[in-house]
């Protein structure tokens, strides 16, 4: 069961590491600014479940037809984070290498340039985003929490030790304190 989890931090080379730390900077750390510390943190442990199960419930399908790629890296995690970003977007297009493209074939786009990764799993991806959009467009709300819950984790343990740490930014639970935080 731990490997439900656990396959988010396996790297097999020195270029899918950097992709991987590449797409965590980029896609995790915007989502986080969005739902804060405590969320972020939750939602990225329920999308590498949710992408992990998809995964294998897809994978022996998919197995029968074609050779599949493991499921390695945060990749799925971050294609999720992306999925949920585009569906609850307001833009309604934006600039993909100077092409005005509608903001939801985004993810898709990236799920191709994805494919060239060496070592990575179009599969495993593939259920990320999924998970991601079921998300966005609110199949999974029993995931979702208020935000005094998660006001109130972030005074208890581990939380309230990750604000104390120097150079590491926490960015607070409820929208009003974010907006505080993001003033300062």
């Amino acid at each position: 069961v731990h490997r439900l989890v656990t396959y988010i931090f396996v790297y097999e080379d020195l270029v899918s590491l950097t992709c991987g730390a590449v797409i965590i900077w980029y896609f995790a750390g915007s989502f986080e600014k969005n739902v804060g510390t405590v969320k972020h943190c939750f939602l990225t442990v329920a999308f590498a479940i949710l992408s992990a199960l998809l995964y294998l419930l897809l994978e022996t399908v998919v197995s029968r037809v074609s050779e599949v790629e493991d499921a390695k890296g945060f990749m799925p995690v971050a294609f999720a984070m992306l999925g949920v970003s585009t569906t609850r977007s307001r833009m309604k297009r934006t600039l993909v290498f100077g092409v005005r493209v509608p903001v939801v074939l985004v993810p898709w786009f990236m799920l191709c340039v994805a494919w060239f990764i060496p070592r990575s799993s179009l599969l495993s991806n593939l259920c990320g985003l999924l998970a991601g959009e079921a998300y966005g467009l609110g199949y999974c709300f029993c995931l979702d929490f208020p935000e005094s819950v998660g006001s109130k984790l972030d005074r208890v343990f581990p939380f309230s030790l990750l604000k104390r740490i120097p150079g590491l930014r926490y960015i607070p639970g409820s929208l009003a304190e974010r907006r505080a935080f993001e003033n300062s």
